[in-house]
């Protein structure tokens, strides 16, 4: 069990591992075509996850408020939509492929807020699987380890063009192919350490289980919302996104009935 959730914990930090060595492969940046597929169907997933892997099962934990079970994953919900909302407004968010070549400097400066903001956004994506797994150790019937295993695939899919928007602009400045990987592959490394943080709280903190759940779910949806859907519906074609969203969307339920 221990085996399986720390390979659990990491493999959205692989995720972003793999984003970050397309810069060995890859001269500049990700075809617009496929950053749209990926991001369609990382919101997908992760609209999925946030509701069956932690909204339905933050519900279910409450029963005891009775009529208002409802009431602890709404609270959770909008501290977690808060909470990456006050982020957004601290480290703004920056579109790095949009700017144009030979912006030296500012180019620069903003890719390296860019590393700032990917690694504080990367943070509550730690905790939700850290709260699902803590929920699953401690013997909660409505979490299960096919769920938590599914988010974490899921987190880590969404976690592949994160890593890609680190190193390849870091590469474009004359950076090495080295250098480029493992600081995008750095800007992950909160997630497994905010998964274990979050996990042993938990641990001490059951009472208070479907408030992280639904943190984690306020936290995702809002991500899905800000950034996920615009990048995939933009420029032609968008709906390369939309479907992509919709397989996203079809793979995570089916994940978590078939193994939850």
């Amino acid at each position: 069990m221990i085996n399986n959730i720390a390979a659990g914990m990491l493999i959205p930090f692989a995720g972003t591992s793999l984003g970050a060595a397309m810069v060995f492969f890859m001269k500049k940046r990700l075809s617009s075509g496929v950053h749209r597929a990926l991001m369609g169907f990382a919101s997908g997933v992760m609209t999925a996850a946030s509701i069956w892997s932690l909204i339905i099962p933050a519900i279910e934990l409450s029963g005891g408020f009775g009529p208002l079970a409802f009431l602890p994953a709404l609270v959770g919900l909008w501290i977690g939509s808060l909470f990456m909302l006050g982020l957004d407004r601290l480290i703004p968010r920056l579109e790095v492929f949009s700017l144009k070549d030979g912006e030296g400097s500012c180019k620069k400066r903003k890719t390296a807020m860019m590393i700032i903001a990917v690694t504080l956004h990367n943070l509550p994506e730690g905790m939700a699987v850290g709260v699902m797994y803590a929920g699953l150790i401690s013997g909660s019937a409505e979490i299960s380890a096919g769920g938590a295993l599914a988010l974490s695939i899921g987190i880590a899919v969404q976690n592949i063009p994160e890593g890609a928007i680190i190193s390849l602009p870091l590469r474009s400045h004359g950076r090495s192919k080295t250098f480029s990987f493992i600081s995008g592959a750095a800007s992950g490394a909160v997630e497994p350490l905010g998964a274990l943080a979050t996990f042993l709280a938990a641990g001490f903190l059951t009472p208070a289980m479907p408030y992280f759940l639904s943190f984690a779910a306020g936290a995702m949806l809002y991500v899905v919302a800000e950034e996920l859907i615009p990048e995939m519906s933009a420029g032609e074609h968008s709906s390369t996104g939309v479907l992509s969203f919709t397989a996203g969307f079809s793979v995570m339920m089916m994940l978590d009935v078939m193994l939850g």
